[in-house]
């Protein structure tokens, strides 16, 4: 059988799919073949499914339907496919969807037996010779890696490994970006450089494990022959080329969400996204302040002191890091720090409080830990070190989100791989890490403008990213260097900074500096205090991948503007058309110095009248940013 084709709403995107000894597929963007004919299947032991492939049904579909999510960045989404449904003889199905923002396959097992996958083929073969945003990795243990950019796929060396999202630029400014959704008990997938564009790479099947990386991270010592085992009725992960000739239409795309799993819960009225103080990143320092700080004085003073900034600061949280209690044993707690004790403060002053622990710990006590954290009054847990995505382990992300939701506790996911919409059955998982973010700034120069301009466009489309924003102490690149310990800097203008907490998704947003930082800048603080995690509706304003973005976010009837460039100065022009056309509005506007690209503290402040019809320009260092709350009058 050949020449099955599904084409999205908009005619736009179509797949044709060839089913011969094997099955292959090709993409077409326009009229225009993008990804020529690449293979697809899967491969068991002891059984080939794939030999021969013959159909025996063919089933054709479609939906327009609105999906509303708990929280995000849209109050509700628009989902528009049509969808061919494949069932083979012998016994398996394959499911290709052509949405208008992108396409998607997936198999699904339909036998009474369990399974064991030797290997699952994923063929990308695309045209053109484009360029490549890259993020490569030797390993299967790391996500929170830089961009590598390669003027042209044939200039990435054979073998050479990725993780997804994979974005690739093509002529007549296509992108195309290679992703997973839905990866549920089923190692996560890479992209390596092979012969005829890229094939999907896994961890294989973990066979022993033992404890390393600073002894409380799980490492793989061997692996068994295959990626997993499988039970013999279940869908596979959906494999996912997002498509667009419009980089804006990026910093929108929910297509891996409306991929997964719809939500699980009922019960959901606990799970609140909001902003959080928080102490690692600035090692608990508090310049100025009367009461021991720093990393090694944290005391049940000081975490009240951090409630207290975050009370007054509107800020829903504190985020309490590691130190408080014993790695393993979560329930020998720091003698210096009343946990209780904090908590029922924090309740007082209407903060909630998240602790953070390591992935190892609730391995084989999940069910005592969270419960002990529950009862303590604790809203939420900041889960790390996972540091892999074998299928053992993304068992352990899905266990722990739902025991967590089981005692009402809301999940950070640090140390972790990227996401691929678990978020959506268990929104409780209100952020996850996989990111190379504000951390990083303590040790090298890799969180620069440059990178904050090309996450939002690619490990964004998995979901809200945990970067850690919020310092005050900017610089140039010609002031900035690594601080670790004490007080770290960052690199970027203070507005730069400041259009994360608008540009990037992050439902549980950490305030990463200092509260004696924030208290030198109350016009900062009135900023930080009112800017919201989660919206209404968005709108891109402009953007270009690994060069700027400008965004307008509504929150009720208040907007956001977030804008940011990589080291390049620029303008940006904000068209106020998104408002409504009725009425007169407040901005209450930041934006860089005239000095900021040397001295990237600096910033105007100044609050003008807007409306619908107005349209402004303003001028953007490099490096950095702009960022507005605009208000009814």
């Amino acid at each position: 059988m050949s020449g099955i084709e599904v084409v999205s709403p908009d005619s736009h995107l179509k797949v044709k799919i060839d089913i011969k000894d094997a099955i292959t597929y090709q993409v077409f963007f326009k009229g225009k073949e993008i990804i020529a004919t690449s293979d697809i299947g899967f491969q068991l032991q002891g059984e080939d499914l794939m030999k021969n492939p013959r159909v025996k049904n063919t089933i054709r579909s479609s939906a327009d339907e609105t999906i509303q999510p708990l929280y995000g960045k849209f109050k509700s989404l628009q989902e528009k496919y049509n969808e061919v449904r494949l069932d083979f003889q012998k016994g398996y199905s394959l499911i290709f969807r052509a949405y208008n923002e992108g396409v998607a396959y997936r198999f699904a097992a339909g036998l009474d037996k369990e399974m064991i996958v030797s290997n699952e083929i994923f063929n990308v073969n695309i045209l053109n010779d484009p360029a490549v945003i890259y993020p490569e990795t030797d390993n299967y243990t790391a996500w929170e890696l830089m961009y590598v950019d390669y003027a042209s796929q044939s200039s990435i060396r054979d073998g050479k490994k990725a993780i997804t999202p994979v974005l690739f630029s093509m002529p007549g400014n296509v992108k195309v970006v290679i992703a997973e959704s839905d990866v549920r008990d089923y190692p996560g997938m890479y992209l390596k450089k092979g012969e005829k564009g890229f094939y999907a790479d896994f961890a294989q099947y973990p066979d022993s494990t033992a404890l390393g990386s600073w002894g409380f991270v799980s490492v793989v010592q061997r692996t068994r022959d295959y990626i997993a085992k499988i039970k013999g009725r279940r869908d596979l992960p959906w494999r996912v080329m997002i498509v667009t000739d419009n980089d804006k239409d990026l910093l929108t795309n929910e297509l891996i969400y409306k991929l997964a799993t719809p939500q699980s819960l009922t019960d959901v009225s606990w799970i609140k996204p909001g902003k959080a103080a928080w102490e690692w990143w600035h090692d608990a320092l508090l310049p100025g302040v009367d009461i021991p700080s720093g990393m090694d004085n944290r005391n049940t003073v000081l975490y009240k002191y951090y409630i207290d900034f975050a009370a007054e600061n509107n800020l829903e949280y504190l985020m309490i890091d590691a130190g408080w209690s014993d790695i393993f044993d979560l329930s020998k707690v720091n003698p210096k720090v009343d946990i209780r004790e904090i908590i029922d403060y924090g309740k007082k002053k209407n903060v909630g409080v998240f602790l953070w622990c390591v992935a190892m710990a609730l391995t084989d006590k999940a069910d005592e830990y969270l419960k002990m954290v529950h009862d303590w009054g604790a809203v939420g847990i900041k889960v790390d070190f996972f540091d892999r995505d074998d299928q053992l382990a993304m068992e352990w992300y899905e266990t722990i989100a739902r025991k967590a939701a089981e005692y009402k506790l809301m999940v950070n996911f640090h140390g972790c791989s990227k996401p691929t919409g678990m978020q959506r059955m268990y929104p409780n998982i209100v952020n996850y890490e996989a990111v190379r973010g504000g951390e990083c700034s303590k040790w090298d120069l890799t969180a620069n403008p440059k990178h904050h301009v090309t996450i939002p466009f690619t490990r964004m489309l998995g979901g809200a990213l945990d970067y850690t924003p919020g310092a005050l102490r900017n610089c140039s690149p010609q002031l900035f260097r690594p601080v670790d310990p004490g007080l770290p800097s960052a690199q970027g203008t203070r507005c730069h900074e400041l259009s994360m907490f608008v540009l990037y998704d992050q439902y549980f947003a950490m305030l990463c500096d200092s509260p004696s930082e924030y208290r030198k800048d109350p016009v900062i603080l009135k900023f930080l205090s009112k800017v919201p995690v989660v919206f209404d509706n968005t709108k891109v304003l402009d953007a270009k991948v690994g060069e700027y973005a400008l965004v307008a976010k509504q929150k009720g009837k208040d907007w956001y503007v977030g804008g940011m460039t990589d080291w390049t100065a620029r303008s940006f022009t904000v068209d106020f058309s998104f408002l409504p056309k009725n009425g007169k509005y407040m901005a209450e506007i930041y934006r860089d110095g005239d000095d900021a690209s040397l001295w990237a503290t600096h910033y105007i402040y100044e609050e003008k009248e807007v409306d619908a019809s107005s349209i402004q320009t303003f001028a953007v260092s490099a490096g950095g940013g702009l960022v507005m709350r605009i208000y009814k009058k």
